[in-house]
């Protein structure tokens, strides 16, 4: 008897844990979760979400502004744009594997929303955790690093909109700083304001122009062009989510190299409030 009690608390704790880990992340009540509850679980990295029934609207005053806070935006998907073997061929976008942990998604930004002469809705970054160091893996071994983000985004709707609703898009360009910092050193101990001016190993051909992208370090920024569509609304709560597709440049080492074109498909959340 008391082997088979052992057996059936021990059936019970794996039917538990068994139980949340099922559970949908984005589904969770996070404020009755504790830090020992999220630690290294991947929840922190997933986006609230709204029921799918919500299909509610969200009036806009022409003459009022308003705050998009707690705006969430979580990837799903990467693809990066691989230029093919054949010459003939066009360049096409390639899935591209997470490797990345938990560390992806961007959380807690706000910014403006305000309302334009034909009645069209831009949609301004202020800050946030706006950006996150990403790395992804394609199918033939490359590794393409990159840092997503939405810096200095600004979105506009189409004109006349009375309402944010299941069927609002906003589109529009942003800033892509560089991927290193001005201090960080290569493997050959170069950077741009310390370490070496050129390659220890070549001190006679530090000047050849083949070694120049690599000696002379640049802070290369790049822009990205993003569209939100939001497909639920709350209209009690203000809360919104929806879709996203952003495509923005990779890092490039500082200049030395090209950026790829990066493709990043994913969800987002935020709440809509108007400005006192």
């Amino acid at each position: 008897m008391r082997y088979r009690a052992i057996i059936a608390a021990f059936l019970a704790l794996c039917l538990g844990v068994l139980t949340a880990c099922s559970e949908n992340p984005r589904n969770l009540d996070r404020s009755e979760l504790t830090y020992d509850d999220i630690l290294n679980t991947g929840i922190a990295n997933s986006c609230l979400d709204i029921p799918e029934t919500s299909r509610g609207s969200i009036a806009i005053d022409p003459n009022q502004s308003y705050t998009l806070r707690d705006l969430c935006l979580e990837p799903r998907e990467y693809f990066v744009k691989e230029e093919p073997l054949n010459k003939r061929q066009e360049a096409k976008f390639v899935t591209g594997k997470l490797l990345t942990r938990y560390t992806s998604s961007l959380d807690q930004v706000v910014g403006n929303i305000t309302t334009n002469n034909d009645g069209s809705l831009t949609f301004t970054e202020l800050g946030g955790i706006d950006f996150q160091a990403v790395t992804v893996l394609l199918p033939g071994g490359e590794e393409v690093p990159f840092l997503f983000t939405i810096k200095g985004l600004v979105a506009n709707t189409e004109p006349a909109q009375e309402s944010i609703n299941a069927s609002t898009d906003f589109k529009g360009e942003f800033r892509v700083p560089s991927y290193r910092g001005q201090v960080f050193l290569d493997p050959k101990g170069r950077s741009i304001a310390s370490g070496y001016d050129n390659a220890v190993a070549l001190p006679g051909r530090a000047d050849d122009e083949e070694f120049t992208r690599a000696n002379v370090k640049q802070y290369v920024t790049g822009k990205g062009t993003m569209a939100m569509n939001v497909t639920k609304v709350n209209s009690n709560t203000g809360e919104i989510a929806g879709v996203f597709e952003s495509e923005q440049p990779s890092a490039t080492d500082l200049g030395a190299e090209e950026p790829e074109d990066v493709r990043i498909r994913g969800v987002f959340y935020g709440r809509i409030e108007p400005q006192v």
